[in-house]
């Protein structure tokens, strides 16, 4: 969820509908627009996978109870897909990481990659889809409840629970966004890479700002959650 694909309410929606190929299977072919070849950003990806995948599933089985800490990473090889990252369940409630191409093309160095992959898999063992359903339902029932006080008719009704999972849901994004950066840090890092080196694609990426029910914290609080959990480590 660095840049999510689409809101926890929809995940599973969304999964279903988005057909994704398991990186045993070859990468497809995506342009670079660097110094490094499409080889070298496949075997680097491959390479931050089996590293970081059984320090996250350590840290989930660690930090959790009764959740399924058995990750399976994929490539989302749908052609014109951007840049992105996302973390969901299948139906079976097993984690699903999922990068697309544009986005390994654009890592300029296996640390970014690995801080990435830290990232969405700390959203899972944090509970976030669930919590932010949990929020969205919340937030649908309180709206739906003043409408139905306020005497709205039906089509009001509908529209104050659809506002009001939307809200709910994103009241705490931001925060679960951080708890992400801290958390996939420590993965990171206890899987052999650089947190404070993988992090600089936030340099590159457009700052969201500090937007009211925005999605993603400002660029500059997120390098700084990376480097606070790094000295305290």
């Amino acid at each position: 969820m660095l840049l999510r694909a689409c809101t926890a309410i929809g995940a599973l929606v969304f999964l279903a509908a988005c057909e994704v190929t398991p990186v045993t299977a070859p990468v497809p072919r995506a342009p670079r627009t660097d110094n490094v070849s499409v080889d070298q950003a496949e075997r680097a990806f491959v390479r931050v996978l089996s590293a970081i995948e059984p320090v996250a599933e350590r840290e989930c089985r660690n930090r959790t109870t009764g959740v399924n800490c058995d990750f399976n990473i994929v490539v989302d090889d749908r052609p014109g897909q951007p840049a992105n990252a996302f973390q969901t369940l299948d139906s079976q409630g097993r984690p699903i990481i999922a990068f697309t191409l544009a986005l390994i093309a654009d890592a300029r160095n296996e640390d970014e990659i690995a801080f990435v992959m830290g990232h969405e898999a700390a959203h899972h063992v944090a509970g976030h889809i669930a919590r932010q359903q949990q929020n969205a339902v919340a937030g649908a029932v309180v709206s739906t409840g003043l409408a139905i006080l306020l005497g709205g008719d039906t089509a009001t009704v509908q529209r104050a629970q659809r506002e009001g999972a939307l809200v709910g849901s994103r009241i705490y994004s931001k925060d679960f966004e951080l708890e992400a950066d801290a958390l996939g840090t420590i993965i990171t890092v206890r899987a052999g890479y650089d947190p404070l080196r993988g992090a600089q694609f936030f340099t590159r990426i457009p700052d969201p700002g500090d937007r009211f029910l925005g999605t993603h914290p400002p660029n500059a609080r997120r390098l700084e959650v990376v480097r606070r959990t790094v000295a305290g480590l």
